[in-house]
């Protein structure tokens, strides 16, 4: 198709002297993708699903786009409602140009560039030709060959205990070159506070494993059952999207007293609440250190701040910002408890608040304790930071309070199948990265050495943490 404008994505996009490109065309840019971290869709990449078109794959569910549109005053009929798949991404195309500096205006354009091969520039004006070119190549890019053809080797989704993990041995059974790995995500689990949304989940997990709840050590009982068959299916992390790490004092019959209060019904106070979450924080840490799992914590988003959107749309449609919660304290109070019984395991923890960077990043370094290279993992800038400045200053956190060359590097954290060209925005943040300290003479012009370091951050750091 004719270029209107072209794209800007030439081979030194933020990559700013010979040093970066260096670093990132012959070290970076070959190594494949471990995405540990994602909430791609299981059923979808088991059944090798074919996109009908643009607006399905790359529009649906995507509230960082959704929340771009409603402030360029979109209606809500375009972004989430019932127009047209076409009109939809007419809306989007007419919304892009408007988004300069923000993330999308670099990821929409690096997605439509790779794997679509579009450079020109997506405006409302370029929408239709764009849309068509793209749908014309979806019934080859399926799931599963847009995971290969990403260089994908490994894919951790997000599941809950409940959840029956069919589709995952569904693949194991018909494997096609990327490994897909399930992650425990207990959130709903510790939700005490959900009332009869709560109760809702005992009877769904009591179907899950066959057996009665009748009080607090079944309940343990019945969400271990899940843990370990999490185990035999293949699952090597956990995951708990949290305000905060839970850490209250509490009793073993205070926990049991609270259950049974919630289980018939009865309104908790706040107290009792983070008492519940703490302990089942806990548990959950010490089955993943038996385990050898790894422990991931995502802090610090206050999630669904508009009540009407809320209830005319549900959870995940754009309403949630960065938080402001207390996180030092709580965390060295778990992760002390832990240590001190031995029952640590490796754990990552992920900051949406960067005032806060310098803070987790050398909370990190009083629980490394020799046993394992990188043990405590300060983790990439996630959600509102996996852009540019956010992944920057996550780098710079890591590289001054701690050990940057341990780092285990880049995850999706997406549901989009279009998102891989994230790794490469963070390679070549990375390598720039190096490359100005070497300009600047802070670092020595060692270009094996630093190759080594980026590819390490890049892919192996993670292979040997998570021993894939």
């Amino acid at each position: 198709m004719k270029s209107v404008s072209k794209s800007f994505l030439t081979n030194h996009f933020l990559l700013q002297s010979d040093v970066a490109e260096q670093l990132y065309h012959d070290f970076a840019k070959p190594m494949p993708i471990i995405d540990y971290h994602c909430h791609l869709p299981p059923d979808e990449i088991a059944q090798n699903k074919q996109f009908r078109n643009m607006s399905e794959i790359w529009l649906k569910g995507d509230h960082y786009k959704w929340r771009a549109m409603r402030t360029l005053g979109v209606n809500e009929r375009y972004i989430t409602g019932d127009a047209d798949d076409r009109e939809k991404f007419r809306k989007w195309a007419f919304s892009m140009p408007y988004t300069l500096r923000n993330p999308l205006y670099h990821w929409a354009q690096m997605e439509l560039k790779n794997p679509f091969g579009i450079e020109t520039l997506l405006t409302e004006a370029t929408a239709d030709k764009i849309y068509d070119a793209c749908n014309e190549q979806l019934p080859h890019l399926t799931t599963q060959r847009l995971l290969q053809h990403f260089g994908v080797q490994v894919v951790c989704t997000t599941d809950d205990p409940c959840d029956t993990l069919e589709h995952h041995l569904s693949i194991q059974n018909a494997p096609f070159g990327t490994k897909i790995l399930p992650t425990f995500r207990p959130d709903v689990a510790m939700s005490i506070e959900a009332g009869e949304g709560f109760i809702n989940y005992i009877h769904r997990l009591e179907s899950v494993v066959n057996q009665t709840i009748t009080n607090y050590d079944d309940y343990l009982a019945a969400l271990k059952n899940r843990h370990d068959y999490f185990g035999k299916m293949g699952c090597k992390l956990s995951d708990h999207g949290l305000e905060q790490i839970y850490a209250a004092a509490y009793t073993e019959a205070e926990i049991r007293t609270i259950f049974t209060k919630a289980q018939a019904g009865q309104s908790l106070t706040q107290p009792e609440i983070l008492k519940f979450k703490s302990a089942m924080l806990y548990e959950f840490a010490v089955w993943d250190c038996e385990k050898g799992w790894t422990q991931q914590f995502h802090l610090g988003a206050i999630r669904n701040n508009n009540a009407r959107f809320l209830r005319q749309l549900g959870k995940d449609i754009g309403v949630d910002s960065i938080g402001d919660f207390s996180q030092i304290v709580a965390m060295s109070r778990f992760f002390d408890r832990l240590d001190g019984a031995n029952q640590l395991a490796k754990t990552i923890v992920y900051n949406l608040n960067p005032a806060d960077n310098e803070a987790f990043a050398t909370m990190i370094g009083n629980f490394q304790d020799g046993s394992i290279r990188g043990k405590m993992q300060f983790g990439s800038g996630w959600w509102f930071l996996d852009q540019k400045d956010g992944m920057t200053k996550q780098l710079n956190a890591l590289s001054n309070m701690g050990i940057l060359s341990c780092f285990v590097g880049m995850l999706t954290d997406s549901r989009s199948f279009l998102s891989y060209p994230r790794h490469e925005y963070f390679r070549r943040l990375l390598c720039n990265l190096f490359a100005e300290d070497v300009k600047n003479g802070e670092l020595p012009k060692d270009i094996p050495w630093l190759g080594k370091i980026v590819q390490d951050i890049c892919y192996y750091n993670a292979k040997n943490y998570f021993h894939f």
